[in-house]
């Protein structure tokens, strides 16, 4: 599996960061994609290449560069996602565009780019972001969830189409890992000094940020990636969490919404 052709996007930061490392290190050639490669960030032993997945301009430059340089791709992996925070009642149309975009469109169109190429070749793999949020909803983050929602979907339809051209699809589903998302942890603007949703906002934020500080290694989330790409066979799901978001997953399928809204919903309400 050595040496095999990976494109990767958002790879410049948080866990697409360390995934694009781990492959690296794991001898895989990393073509890694990120719009600040645009202004000359780099990483270690990836080729890297600007890339911005909002744009069907720059997806078209990067898959014609990356070819230029390895080849077609033997793996995708779609990194890049953007977080804003807000109640679902005050996020603004703009906002809630600017996460589908990146987080689900944004990967339909590079699958769109590299699956020609992978069917080509009669073999191929895809490795998608989702999330626990894919599974499950928390307050105000609604916009990502939703958009979660909408990579675990499609990749379940996704796999059952591609599976007779050889290739496999892949969720990865993380919790809470220090990734460094503060810098990305946007707010939406709907949430003023005046909502209703302020202090309940302010407390379920504070809990977020908390989680995320104190989350998992993001260092053994990408070894661990590398790790399921070395296999003969690709997991369908690849859930890498803490076991009380193992266990959040768990009792949200097993108990009744009701029940299990009293036991999630204090948790980020606390110090309200």
């Amino acid at each position: 599996m050595a040496g095999q052709v990976v494109w990767i996007t958002g790879a410049s930061s948080g866990l697409g960061l360390h995934t694009a490392q781990a492959l690296a290190r794991r001898g895989f050639q990393v073509i890694a994609g990120a719009r600040s490669f645009s202004e000359g960030k780099a990483v270690a032993g990836c080729r890297c290449l600007p890339l911005d997945v909002t744009s069907e301009e720059s997806m078209d430059a990067f898959a014609e560069a990356a070819l230029a340089l390895s080849g077609p791709p033997d793996i995708l992996v779609n990194c890049a996602g953007v977080l804003i925070l807000g109640a679902c009642e005050s996020y603004g149309l703009q906002e809630l565009k600017a996460v589908m975009e990146t987080n689900f469109f944004g990967q339909a169109a590079m699958i769109s780019r590299a699956l020609p190429l992978m069917r080509e070749k009669g073999k191929g793999r895809i490795v998608n972001f989702s999330s626990i949020n894919g599974l499950l909803g928390i307050p105000f983050e609604g916009a990502y969830t939703a958009s979660k929602h909408a990579v675990e979907g499609y990749s379940e339809c996704l796999a059952l189409e591609v599976k007779p051209f050889g290739v496999e699809v892949m969720l990865v589903e993380p919790g809470d890992h220090q990734s460094g998302s503060r810098a990305y942890r946007r707010h939406s603007a709907g949430i003023t000094a005046d909502s209703p949703y302020k202090a309940a906002f302010d407390a379920g934020t504070r809990v977020i940020a908390h989680d995320e500080e104190n989350g998992s290694d993001p260092d053994k989330l990408g070894e661990k990636i590398a790790k399921a790409l070395k296999r003969k066979h690709l997991p369908r799901r690849l859930r890498i969490a803490k076991f009380d978001q193992h266990l959040a997953v768990i009792l949200h399928d097993l108990l009744p919404p009701g029940l299990f809204d009293r036991i999630i919903g204090p948790y980020y309400r606390k110090n309200i």
